[in-house]
């Protein structure tokens, strides 16, 4: 059984700062790659920013320059640091993680946290 839990959502205003925070715990052999996701009400989930187990990363276009995507490889922790942020960024953002997981065999399964609501008023 594998959990990911995600903190550090909350409410700031236009051109302040969060960091999130996703811990992944439970019978993990391997974490392949951890991601966030936001959804916006009416909108589809979206991806904002991924890192690899080789340590590369990929940013949505609208966050480039202003999220950071960041591993604790030893503590399965991502973070999103998250600067200038204005109200389109608001959203529910989902912590996603490519877990192998061992037991009687190690395979591959894509687990989601329960999401942290970030509001960015103007």
């Amino acid at each position: 059984h594998v959990q990911l839990v995600e903190s550090g959502g909350g409410s700031v205003q236009a051109g302040g700062s969060l960091r999130l925070s996703c811990t992944a715990s439970g019978n993990i052999f391997s974490i392949t790659a951890m991601s966030w996701y936001r959804e916006a009400p009416g909108k589809q989930r979206e991806l904002v920013a991924a890192s690899r187990s080789g340590g590369s990363t990929g940013y949505a276009d609208s966050v480039k320059g202003r999220f950071t995507i960041s591993r604790d490889s030893a503590k399965n922790m991502v973070f999103l640091q998250m600067n200038s942020l204005n109200p389109e960024d608001t959203a529910v953002y989902y912590c996603h993680a490519n877990i192998v997981v061992e037991t009687t065999m190690r395979l591959e399964y894509q687990f989601w946290g329960q999401g942290t609501q970030v509001t960015v008023s103007s």
